[in-house]
Parts: structure tokens; C-alpha cells; sequence
């Protein structure tokens, strides 16, 4: 298929890397490598939170509901995604943070795609 091209399941691929499928934390010469967006295919038992509220963000980010219900924590506000389709977007610093009121699938894309935000003690690269 070449460097050029790549074709997966994002479930799948998304499992080997906390999620992400796309972004700079993807090895040089892979075509899901990117420092300009970074794409993530969250999977969320019901019950699941984000482990702090992420500070300081310097990215712009767009999380839409593609199953399940899924609440996003922005200052002063909280929002509920509920419907298959349902999208909220935020820019850059603007904390967040978020909890999965069921099991819910979610499809989150941000940019640019920059390193240093592991929420926990994994490193930001593979």
C-alpha cells in the first residue's frame, strides 16, 4: 500500500494507543503521523472520568457523541451529549474535563497536535 496510505478499524488501532489514532505521537513515515490535528476514538465504560481537569490548553478541540451518553465539564458550564451526532467544541484555554454518564463512544479531534498532555504517568509517546 505504500507510506502513503492506511486503512484500519478504529477500535482496534485505537486500543494499542490510549485511544489515539492520529497525531505527532505516530512514528515517522506512518500517514497518521500529524503535528497540525490529532483524531481519538474514545471508548468509555459507563461510570468513566477523566482523571483531573486538563489546565492550561493550548488546543482547540471538537468531541462528538457517536454512541452512549457523555457529559463534558467546561468552566461554568456542563454539557450532555446524548444523541448520536451531538458535538461540543472548545478552544484553547479552556479547561475541561469530562465523565461518561453511560458506555459511550466518542470521537475526539484536536489541534495542532502537540506533545505534553498525558493526564497520567504514561508517557505522551509510544
Amino acid at each position: 500500500m505504500g507510506d502513503s496510505m492506511y486503512v484500519g478499524n478504529a477500535g482496534e488501532d485505537a486500543a494499542l494507543d490510549r485511544g489515539w489514532i492520529l497525531g505527532h505521537f505516530k512514528g515517522v513515515g506512518d500517514p497518521r503521523r500529524s503535528e497540525d490535528v490529532e483524531v481519538k476514538w474514545g471508548v468509555h465504560p459507563r461510570g468513566d472520568a477523566r482523571a483531573r481537569w486538563v489546565r492550561g490548553e493550548e488546543r482547540t478541540a471538537l468531541l462528538v457523541l457517536i454512541s452512549g451518553r457523555f457529559r463534558v465539564e467546561l468552566p461554568g458550564r456542563s454539557v450532555l451529549l446524548e444523541r448520536q451526532g451531538d458535538y461540543v467544541v472548545w478552544g484553547r484555554g479552556v479547561d475541561h474535563s469530562w465523565f461518561a454518564e453511560e458506555e459511550s463512544v466518542v470521537l475526539t479531534v484536536r489541534w495542532p497536535s502537540v506533545p505534553g498532555y498525558a493526564v497520567d504517568s504514561e508517557p505522551d509517546t509510544p
